[in-house]
C-alpha cells in the first residue's frame, strides 16, 4: 500500500510560516499535540521544523533561540515522499535518514505530512487484518 492510503480521511496539515518564532512553534506543537510541521512559503516546502530542532536550537543558542524564526533551526532541505510511494519504502527512508516526519508532495504541492508513528500504525493494522483473515480462512477450512 501507498502513503496516499495513510493520508485518507486526515484533516488539514499544520504548517509553519518562515517568520514564526521558535517559541510560537513550540506553543503550536503543544496545542496541537504534534512533534513537527513543514515550513512553507509561497506554496513551497522550505524545510521541516521539529522538536529535535528546538533542542538543537536551545543547545546552540540558549534562551535566545526562542525568539529566532523557525527557518534558523529547521532541517532543510526537507526529505520528502510522494503519495504513490509504498509505505514500507517511506519507513525505510525514515529509518535510514533517522527522521520521524515526512512531507508528502505531489510535484511541488504539499498534500500531507506523515510521522513514523502514522506509518507504523498503518503497517501494524494491516498485519493484524491479514492475520485475522488467515485465522478465519484456516478455521473455515
Amino acid at each position: 500500500m501507498t502513503v496516499a492510503v495513510v493520508l485518507r480521511g486526515r484533516g488539514e496539515t499544520v504548517t509553519l510560516s518562515p517568520d514564526l518564532s521558535v517559541a510560537d512553534a513550540v506553543r503550536l506543537f503543544a496545542e496541537r499535540r504534534i512533534g513537527a510541521a513543514p515550513v512553507m512559503e509561497g506554496g513551497r516546502v522550505l524545510g521541516v521544523f521539529s522538536e529535535r530542532d528546538v533542542i538543537h536550537c536551545l543547545a546552540a543558542r540558549g534562551a535566545e533561540a526562542l525568539s529566532l524564526p523557525v527557518t534558523e533551526g529547521m532541517t532543510a532541505p526537507a526529505i520528502t515522499v510522494t503519495p504513490d510511494q509504498p509505505v514500507i519504502a517511506a519507513l525505510s527512508l525514515m529509518t535510514r535518514r533517522r527522521i520521524r516526519h515526512l512531507p508528502v508532495l505531489d510535484g511541488e504541492r504539499l498534500v500531507g505530512f506523515v510521522s513514523i508513528g502514522d506509518l507504523v500504525k498503518y503497517r501494524m493494522d494491516r498485519i493484524e487484518a491479514e492475520a485475522a483473515a488467515m485465522r478465519d480462512y484456516i478455521a473455515g477450512a
